[in-house]
């Protein structure tokens, strides 16, 4: 041991006097800058703490042999000395408050030149004053920063809360999920259930025929089923308790056929008949109006409508064809609204569309094409019979030519008188010259129509003897009320009077001749053709036979007065006593000739 303590004091004596005066120098300078500098903090304090921990670090490394004491001595003695040296600056600093520094105490001149560097300040006490208001406010910040922290520690034990509380709510949506899971699965089943009985019911709706076949089958059997599971056993069962009296039955069965959804149309008809009869129509309605809105079966919906009132029933099934211009028991339907047993009394309007409705349904007989809207075939071989029976009574009444009206013209002295004949009882007439302008109504006749029970509408009107050739419209409405027409008819004031005047002397033939007349013995008179002459062309007679050998020579026609006589013209010549009888034909002017008449002389 004394070996090494002597090593060491020769070692660090050899060290001093190489370094020892340069470190102590060093040392000095370093604790004058701290001691300078002190305005801007204890550069002092920390020259000396960091000189004395080198040094403890340096000897700690010395004596464990870490490094080289020769090499490391030097740098001990500068740390030792800084640390040192430093130290006692900052004690002196200490015990003479000096904020300033000692140096800057002692030497005004270092003073000033802190000063002039900007370490210090003139006005001590302001920056004083701004160190005691900084001091409170960090202490307010550090208060701050405390009740920050106790929020801080208070918002984490929130959320730790609220960790657990999430935990326990994931659960709970995990729980929800589940349940939802499992309400999804059995939606989906029930889903698929639906899908599959809706497939079973377009099934039992394609398979009318089917269904027919077991509504026949069981029809032949009789009596009711005691445990019905499909359409026909229903349908047939609700047929057996109606004809039994059993309505109450009976209605639950054609429910339950309604369930499936068939679309015939015989069983719903026969349902509503049996619901208007316990319910009323409001009933029928209501009941059918709650199939319809389930429904897809075309049928129900146009039973549903049937069960409407008069125009509202015939709006709604005309807006059903029109969706459905295909539905072959529609027309049939639509036929009743303008039947004589619906309507009472039919208009030429209503048998025309009775005719047509009839007809379109009929037409769909073709290759079976109403066997598929129907179960009991029984009611379409009715609805068929019906058909054509009515199509027979209608006749032509499809064509339009033979409804047209006609008018008759009559010429007189006075002018012409036109006579309408309408094809069914109108309630009003009205008629236009030419083909434009108002038309001018015929009025009323002081009686009424038997027909109608209403003022017969007169059927005539006049013109004066100076009308040409022109159109006249004719309109009328009929018992509804609805407007007829307008036809327009040609008129020919030449034609028309040569048809009228042809068409009295064709009536009225017996009057042509006329022998000894008025006791003239021996004269034939002729006047009746004379008056009416417009009408003929020529009069070849012969007397006694046929051979119409003379001809009677006629004035010709004067159209503004084609009735009267020339007054320079005889209507008649002589004849011997031997002539017992005379032979005549007229040829008219429209080129027809009359039979030959023959006139016996009394």
């Amino acid at each position: 041991m004394s070996e090494i303590a002597t090593g060491t004091t020769s070692l660090l004596r050899a060290s001093l006097s190489r370094t020892g005066k340069w470190a102590a120098s060093f040392a000095f300078i370093s604790g004058a800058v701290g001691d300078v500098l002190n305005p801007l903090g204890p550069f002092a304090a920390y020259i000396a703490l960091g000189a004395a921990v080198a040094a403890l670090i340096i000897a700690i490394a010395m004596v464990l042999r870490l490094v080289l004491a020769a090499k490391a001595m030097p740098a001990l003695i500068f740390a030792t000395s800084a640390a040192a040296i430093a130290g006692g600056v900052y004690g002196i600093q200490q015990q003479t408050s000096s904020q300033n520094g000692v140096i800057a105490n002692l030497v005004p001149a270092v003073a000033e030149l802190q000063q002039s560097l900007g370490i210090v300040s003139q006005k001590v006490a302001k920056i004083e004053k701004t160190v005691t208001e900084t001091q409170k406010t960090v202490e307010a910040v550090k208060k701050s920063t405390d009740t920050v922290a106790k929020t801080t520690e208070e918002i984490a034990q929130t959320q730790t809360k609220q960790t657990a509380q999430g935990a326990e709510t994931q659960k709970t949506v995990e729980a929800v999920k589940q349940t939802t899971d499992s309400l999804a699965v059995g939606q989906q089943q029930q889903q698929a259930q639906a899908d599959k009985l809706q497939a079973t019911t377009e099934q039992i709706s394609a398979s009318i025929d089917t269904i027919a076949k077991g509504f026949a089958q069981l029809a032949a059997q009789g009596g009711a089923i005691a445990d019905p599971k499909r359409p026909d056993e229903f349908y047939h069962n609700a047929r057996v308790y109606e004809l039994a009296g059993d309505m109450l039955n009976a209605r639950r069965s054609y429910l339950a056929f309604a369930g499936f959804d068939v679309d015939a149309i015989d069983p719903y008809t026969r349902f509503a008949t049996l619901l208007r009869v316990q319910d009323g129509k409001a009933g029928a309605r209501e009941v059918f109006g709650t199939l319809a809105e389930k429904a897809k079966a075309p049928s129900i919906k146009l039973v549903h409508l049937l069960q409407f009132d008069d125009a509202q029933r015939l709006d709604k099934l005309n807006a059903f064809i029109a969706a459905n211009p295909d539905y072959a028991p529609a027309y049939f339907l639509l036929a009743q609204e303008f039947s004589e047993d619906r309507l009472g009394s039919q208009t030429l309007a209503d048998k025309r569309s009775e005719a047509q409705a009839l007809t379109k349904f009929v037409s769909y007989e073709k290759d079976g094409g109403l066997l598929k809207y129907f179960v009991d075939q029984t009611q379409l071989a009715d609805w068929l019979d019906r058909s054509r029976t009515r199509l027979a009574a209608l006749g032509d009444v499809l064509d339009p030519s033979r409804f047209v009206p006609t008018l008759t013209p009559t010429r007189s002295n006075a002018g012409w008188s036109m006579t309408i004949s309408l094809p069914e009882p109108a309630t009003a007439i009205s008629w236009r010259l030419g083909d434009s302008g108002p038309f001018t109504d015929t009025g009323l006749m002081a009686m009424n129509d038997q027909r109608t029970g209403k003022p017969m509408p007169n059927p005539s009107f006049e013109l004066p003897d100076s009308t040409a050739a022109a159109t006249i419209a004719i309109k009328y409405l009929d018992i509804r009320g609805r407007e007829t027409g307008p036809f327009d008819i040609r008129f020919d004031p030449d034609s028309a009077l040569q048809q009228g005047n042809k068409q009295i002397l064709d009536q009225f033939w017996t009057s042509w001749i006329a022998f000894d007349a008025g006791g003239n013995r021996g004269l034939v008179y002729f006047t009746q053709m004379l008056s009416f002459r417009c009408a003929i062309k020529a009069v070849h007679y012969s007397l006694n036979g046929t051979a119409l050998d003379k001809e009677i020579k006629m004035p010709p026609c004067d159209d503004k007065d084609p009735y009267a006589i020339p007054s320079d013209y005889q209507p008649y010549f002589k004849v011997k006593d031997d002539v017992k009888s005379m032979a005549v034909q007229v040829t008219y002017t429209d080129g027809t000739k009359s039979p030959v008449r023959e006139y016996k002389r009394q």
